[in-house]
């Protein structure tokens, strides 16, 4: 199903007609390089355990939906991606909404929620940023060379097609670029009201545990935190086991 916002097409997985308004439902936030298909059959597996709506989209430049309509990022990219997820909310006439949110999907979720708190029932965050760390900058390094000595790029082609190259490279360029070493969306962190499961592995290769430590600190909302050992930056690829039961406790504790 695809949706216009501001005069740009927007793929979502499904359509409104199959959303249960009895039920919740479960919006799904990719990663910086991820989109809809990436996340497998993650989603539906939620959706079964849970009794939930499961609803994920490609963000605008991302798989399906429209190129870019901007080839440079600002300060304020994540929260516009923020606002954008409150006017999808407002069109499908969701109304038990909660999120899960992966690294750029995570601070996207909470940046909905302190904003929108009225909306959101809740949010599940995988290596979520809330500010840029040295293990940020050279996860980013390492894929850089990846995307250039490996089949990476081939790899992503599958999804973004045309796009690849642009979503590669604004990912790149916003994160490295020096002006972006002060992003920081900790200030918005305790209009967070709602619960929220912080989920984290412990060998992220693009942040520390001191995301995971802020969130819980500043959030006002009941904030739990899971560390998985062993683990990198992708929790629900990872240990889907442990994701899926923690985010099952989680759920049916709201």
């Amino acid at each position: 199903m695809d949706i216009t916002i501001n005069t740009h097409r927007i793929r979502l997985s499904t359509s409104k007609k199959s959303l249960d308004p009895l039920k919740k439902t479960i919006i799904f936030l990719h990663d910086s390089l991820g989109c809809i298909e990436l996340w497998r059959d993650f989603p539906e597996k939620i959706g079964a355990i849970t009794n939930c709506n499961v609803v994920s989209y490609d963000r605008l430049g991302y798989g399906k939906s429209d190129s870019f309509s901007e080839l440079k990022r600002d300060h304020d990219y994540l929260k516009k991606e923020a606002d954008v997820l409150s006017t999808i909310i407002d069109q499908l006439g969701l109304q038990k909404v909660l999120l899960f949110g992966h690294s750029d999907g995570g601070s996207i979720a909470l940046l909905a929620a302190s904003l929108y708190p009225e909306k959101i029932t809740g949010i599940i965050t995988e290596g979520a940023h809330i500010f840029v760390e040295k293990e940020t900058l050279q996860g980013i390094k390492d894929a850089q060379i990846a995307y250039n000595t490996t089949n990476l790029k081939q790899k992503l082609s599958k999804y973004h097609h045309k796009n690849t190259e642009n979503v590669f490279r604004m990912w790149v360029e916003t994160w490295l670029s020096p002006s972006f070493i002060d992003w920081n969306i900790e200030d918005y962190l305790p209009n967070i009201q709602c619960p929220s499961l912080i989920i984290h592995g412990e060998n992220d290769e693009y942040g520390t545990i001191k995301q995971v430590e802020t969130i819980v600190q500043k959030t006002t909302g009941k904030s739990i935190p899971l560390l998985i050992p062993d683990i990198g930056h992708t929790p629900h690829k990872e240990a889907a086991d442990i994701v899926i039961d923690k985010t099952l406790e989680f759920v049916l504790n709201l």
